[in-house]
């Protein structure tokens, strides 16, 4: 990947465009299956771009209750597209078609109308599950009766496509406009992609403009990305497995709960139930031994696996908490 970097092709995005970027950019449309996709620095500022083109100020979208788009945007949506949000909790990650219906605005000037659906593709706050094609489409048929689009937010896309064993193009396939990060389980040190038809990617252009995306020489960091996208796909198994592993190690703790068999993914949830702990604490102390795990809620540590990580860490961990437990 650094090699890649060092001999990227570079050019002005801005002006005339980069020939890496435009490289990167058609590659990661093809895999998704759309017309067009386009580079931005950040995964929020791919789903905020999507927002940006598919809703006007006073809008409301409807998304599930532990959404990125909802809790990890810093209230983006409202702040930057005066949109507020419908959130509706669902079992696994998967919003609930006939749930999706019923909260569908009525046509009345006392109601925000309802402008846009989200969905999360792999789901990170139930610990990184693969929502089911079937779902994803059933919620698609929903939407396309109310004559809405549908935004994925498919930061970890490429974790569902290994787990489901399903192509990108099939999951993309169930919205209008998605987005895909290359800098978690890909690899890369930055950016981010969102993708749609021609029309979409020319509002998403202003839109990003507005937002401060447009970059110069970026082809830098494309090439990162577009290494990531064509070699780092497939080695998430790896990830997948070593997940699984940590969570066995975990769960092998008494006051301390992770079901290898929830385990879809690279994220593992952690459930800490020994009364003398709580997540931040517990995550203080694995940082003294050089564990870093981020403390997803009161009780919950969320442990992520990739490539900069190995067996060798995992032991490390239960050593750590062998220590720290006993």
């Amino acid at each position: 990947m650094r090699e890649a970097v060092a001999a990227a092709e570079v050019g002005d995005d801005v002006l005339d465009g980069d020939p890496t970027v435009a490289a990167l950019q058609e590659y990661a449309a093809d895999w998704l299956g759309k017309e067009r996709a386009l580079y931005v620095p950040s995964g929020t500022m791919a789903n905020q771009v999507a927002l940006g083109v598919w809703t006007r100020p006073g809008d409301e979208l409807i998304c599930e209750a532990a959404a990125h788009v909802a809790n990890w945007e810093g209230g983006a949506a409202g702040f930057l597209h005066g949109v507020q949000t419908r959130v509706l909790v669902s079992e696994r990650g998967a919003l609930d078609a006939e749930a999706v219906r019923g909260a569908l605005q009525p046509p009345s000037v006392h109601c925000p109308p309802t402008t846009l659906v989200c969905v999360e593709q792999t789901h990170m706050g139930s610990g990184g599950r693969a929502v089911p094609i079937a779902a994803l489409a059933a919620v698609r048929a929903v939407a396309q009766d109310a004559g809405l689009p549908v935004h994925m937010d498919g930061a970890r896309l490429a974790n569902a496509v290994v787990a489901s064993g399903r192509p990108a193009r099939e999951h993309a396939a169930q919205a209008d406009s998605v987005s895909i990060c290359l800098s978690k389980g890909l690899g890369a040190p930055v950016g981010s992609l969102v993708a749609g038809d021609a029309e979409f990617i020319e509002k998403a252009l202003r839109v990003r403009k507005r937002l401060g995306g447009w970059m110069r020489q970026a082809g830098l960091i494309a090439a990162a990305g577009l290494h990531g996208l064509r070699h780092n796909v497939e080695r998430l198994a790896d990830d997948h497995a070593l997940a699984r592993r940590l969570a066995e190690v975990c769960d092998s703790f008494e006051g301390l709960r992770a079901d290898p068999a929830d385990v879809e993914t690279n994220l593992i949830l952690v459930h800490v139930d020994d009364p003398r702990f709580d997540a931040a604490t517990l995550s203080a102390a694995l940082g003294e031994h050089g564990v870093r795990v981020l403390p997803l809620g009161p009780r919950i540590l969320r442990f992520v696996t990739h490539m900069d990580v190995g067996p060798a860490d995992v032991e490390r961990l239960g050593a750590a908490l062998g220590e720290i437990l006993a």
